[in-house]
């Protein structure tokens, strides 16, 4: 297809339109090229064809028959029809059957010849072999067979009903050989999908030079772009339909390394325009003076790892290049307490420092925390939210731009418009998944280039760490504070509940407090009495009459939930029944017992925060996850993990392999870029290596070649759209 370059829109390719581009849009198929990274996700061998008498049930198959005869008929159930062959080859007779395709009629006809694939069904010897809703191929001649017997192809045959003819794509496309099978796209079916690709490929349209440096890619022997793309839709004859399968072809292997080279280059570089040297930025050193406050402000000892965090972090703070670094530690491994720490070292310099959280209540949470340990200090310390009044919000405003205030804790309100700090040095992120890229660099912008400290109480694995924050270093905090317990899990049923309100009474009883977590913030058909409220009615007023019960979610007004969050606290309530509201940030060293209804609902690291609420204290604490109805194989083996292990970081591990990446961090709004052909789970060792390449790439002489300075124009003009990111220069 001389002319047809990748950014040809395909609404001009034929057989497309703008009808089906319309469609092919919503999935983020614009343009040839993409098209072209639209891979199959999974492939049929119809390159050998059977005689009938050799299908056997369960068989995935192809055979070649004479079609006998062809019928409709209708069934009981309104408007569904059956469309049935019956043919036969020289070995005995076979059946195929299609619902509501009454369009064959008028594609398949008695006297032709017809190849079938697909499943086969033949429930006892000596039936005829039925196929349901199979493909098909019609065989029109010997000139159109090929030399391995593959089906002729009419123009169109076989696609959706009342899709039109769109042209012969050629012998082979879709029989005889191994064969792509797409996701259909709107009215795109795979049928229509594959002629597409097949006309783009073998009509010699340009697929664009590759972004893999040549030296790359003949060091490892992989294929050049053109070669990979055809491969990787049409295998050539005698390709292995395993490696295809576990997308192991050189095809796949140079598609997905190239993939993970261009955003590991634009990470590099974006970190390379982070990191550059600022006139006038910041330095900050420890003195001995700093040391004395921190000593009175430290509540316990600090764990090795924290203290490995910290030197870290200080030496950082006395490099002209700004800091970008990822603290990722297990629930009540002592985070909070290493940003307070280095924030004093800022604050001792004269610099300000902001924490942004991503909720109102965790908000609250933080700067309750940090105001009491820093204020006795004559530190101040100022909250900046939605919530606050009108005359509340213009004073914090004024004191955070004056630069009165020294420790600013807040929200999305950090990097809105009226925002503005005197002299921002340092800025932590909590719980980052829940804030954009864009987010974070504009915080960091405020001071011009401030120091970063990313924190999450997420363990992260190591590839989902490269992808999400391929461009921050990574401290960790393996250990627990001294004094910390490890939690017990249990897990029950509902027919288990008064079990259940006997522990927490018999732990109330012993002057501890226990949390209650329910799934939702109102009743639902699906789960009646599953909302907060109606379940703190029924406990306080049945299982827990007499104790003192209150509840909190994330719709109840800022000042109610912030009174009954200190009366928990403080130990003036028993019984906390809540959302996951209380997931990260609740600190109450009392409470022994974490009651979750419904824990089947809940993900495992959701799970893993939700525990991590109790067991503060010196006392054992419990866990209780009480399953509702039958909870699917998934949601067991999910408990299950947390029943077997406290460690945050494996239970990461097996909460990825068991969901994906696309929902460990809530899909898209984790920030997990949208990768085309590479999968950060399956092919983590290609993330390692591009890493590796894509650092000594641009560290080397390769990247000032004309190719080099191609690969990086490319990587500048269309990472940020590509990888929902921004690039850097």
């Amino acid at each position: 297809m001389p002319g047809i370059t990748p950014d040809t829109e395909v609404r001009f390719l034929p057989g497309v339109g703008p009808r089906r581009a319309a469609a092919l849009a919503e999935v983020g198929i614009v343009r040839a090229g993409d098209l072209l990274l639209r891979l199959p996700f999974r492939y049929e061998d119809r390159s050998a064809h059977r005689p009938v008498a050799e299908l056997a049930d369960g068989d995935s198959a192809a055979t070649e028959v004479l079609i006998a005869s062809l019928s409709v008929r209708p069934t009981r159930r309104r408007n569904l029809r059956i469309v049935e062959l019956r043919g036969h080859d020289a070995s005995g007779p076979v059946k195929a059957t299609w619902f509501n395709q009454v369009h064959l009629k008028q594609i398949l006809r008695p006297g032709q010849r017809v190849l079938l694939f697909g499943k086969v069904k033949k429930p006892f010897a000596g039936a005829v072999p039925e196929f349901a809703n199979p493909g098909y191929e019609l065989v029109t001649g010997e000139r159109e067979r090929s030399a391995a017997g593959s089906a002729p192809l009419l123009p169109d045959a076989g696609g959706a009903p009342g899709e039109p003819a769109s042209g012969d794509p050629g012998p082979g496309a879709h029989a005889g050989r191994i064969v792509p099978i797409y996701e259909r796209v709107g009215s795109l079916t795979p049928r229509l999908l594959r002629t597409t690709l097949h006309r783009l490929l073998e009509g010699g349209a340009a697929v664009g030079p590759g972004q893999l440096p040549e030296e790359l890619v003949g060091r490892m022997g992989l294929p050049s772009r053109r070669q990979a793309l055809e491969a990787v839709h049409f295998p050539p004859d005698g390709a292995s339909l395993a490696e295809f399968e576990r997308r192991r072809s050189g095809a796949h292997q140079r598609l997905i390394l190239e993939e993970f080279f261009v955003f590991a280059l634009g990470l590099r570089m974006r970190r390379r325009q982070d990191r550059v040297d600022r006139p006038g930025r910041h330095t900050f050193t420890v003195d001995d003076d700093l040391r004395d406050l921190v000593r009175w402000v430290l509540p316990f000892r600090l764990t090795s790892s924290q203290r490995d965090a910290l030197a870290t972090i200080a030496e950082e703070f006395q490099s002209p290049l700004a800091m970008r670094r990822l603290l990722q530690g297990d629930v009540g491994s002592g985070k909070t307490i290493v940003a307070v720490i280095a924030a004093l070292i800022v604050i001792h310099h004269g610099a300000q420092v902001a924490l942004m959280a991503p909720t109102e209540v965790l908000a609250e949470q933080h700067f309750a925390t940090i105001r009491a340990l820093l204020e006795p200090h004559r530190i101040r310390v100022v909250l900046l939210t939605a919530g606050l009044g009108a005359a509340e919000r213009r004073d914090t405003l004024q004191a955070v731009a004056s630069g009165w205030a020294q420790f600013v804790v807040g929200t999305h309100s950090l990097i809105q418009d009226g925002a503005r700090f005197r002299d921002l040095g340092f800025a932590v992120v909590d719980e980052q998944h829940r804030f954009g890229v864009a987010q974070r660099r504009t915080l960091v912008e405020r001071g011009g280039g401030a120091d970063l400290l990313v924190m999450t109480a997420t363990p992260i694995p190591r590839t989902l760490t490269m992808a999400l924050h391929g461009d921050l270093d990574l401290s960790e905090l393996r250990e627990l504070p001294p004094g910390r317990q490890p939690v017990s899990t249990l897990i029950r049923d509902s027919a288990g509940l008064p079990e259940v309100y006997a522990r927490v009474r018999e732990e109330v009883g012993k002057g501890r407090q226990a949390f209650y977590v329910c799934p939702l913030i109102e009743e639902s058909e699906e789960l009646p009495g599953a909302g907060v409220e109606a379940r703190f009615r029924e406990l306080s007023e049945g299982p827990f009459r007499g104790l003192r019960v209150d509840f909190v979610h994330g719709r109840v007004p800022a000042a109610r939930r912030e009174a009954v969050m200190s009366a928990f606290a403080s130990g003036e309530l028993d019984v906390l029944v809540a959302t996951t509201v209380i997931e990260v940030g609740v600190d109450v060293p009392n409470a022994t017992v974490m009651v979750v209804e419904h824990a089947e609902r809940f993900g495992l690291a959701q799970l893993h925060q939700l525990r991590g609420r109790v067991g503060r204290g010196s006392d054992p604490a419990t866990a209780i996850l009480v399953v509702g109805g039958k909870p699917t194989e998934s949601a067991l083996r999910r408990l299950q993990v947390l029943e077997a292990t406290t460690d945050g970081f494996r239970i990461a591990e097996e909460d990825l392999a068991i969901r994906g990446p696309g929902d460990f961090l809530g899909t898209r709004q984790s920030g997990i870029p949208p990768f085309r052909v590479a999968d950060i789970v399956r092919d983590a060792e290609f993330l390692r290596l591009a890493r590796k390449e894509a650092s000594d790439f641009l560290a080397s002489p390769a990247a000032a070649t004309d190719e080099g300075t191609r690969i990086l124009a490319h990587v500048r003009e269309t990472w940020g759209e590509r990888f929902g990111l921004t690039a850097g220069g």
